[in-house]
Order: C-alpha cells, then sequence, then structure tokens
C-alpha cells in the first residue's frame, strides 16, 4: 500500500496552470511542485483509488 502525502489547496498561480491543462482547479490538492513540474491529487477518489496527475510547466 502506497503512503499518498497529503495535499495543499491550490494557490492562484497554481489554479492558473491547472486551468491550462484543461482541469478544474476546485478537484485538484496539489501533493508537490518543483520547477519543472506540478504534481495532483484528485479530492475525491473513486472506489478507493487515486491517480495522481503531473502537469509539466513552463514551455
Amino acid at each position: 500500500m502506497e503512503i499518498m502525502k497529503q495535499g495543499k489547496r491550490p494557490t492562484r498561480r497554481q489554479k492558473e496552470t491547472i486551468r491550462a491543462s484543461r482541469l478544474n482547479p476546485d478537484n485538484w490538492l496539489v501533493e508537490r511542485e518543483t520547477p519543472a513540474e506540478l504534481v495532483l491529487i484528485p479530492k475525491i477518489s473513486v472506489e478507493g483509488k487515486t491517480k495522481k496527475r503531473t502537469i509539466r510547466k513552463g514551455a
């Protein structure tokens, strides 16, 4: 069983990045942010399964 980190609410700048990836920022929490990527966790998991999403930042 994988131990998940707790997600944090996204900041305004992070929300803009999430929207640019065609996701609704109200449905996602930020697990971690690096200069190259943003790792997201869904707020609601289906049947106990969670799938992380990684968004590449920059061009």
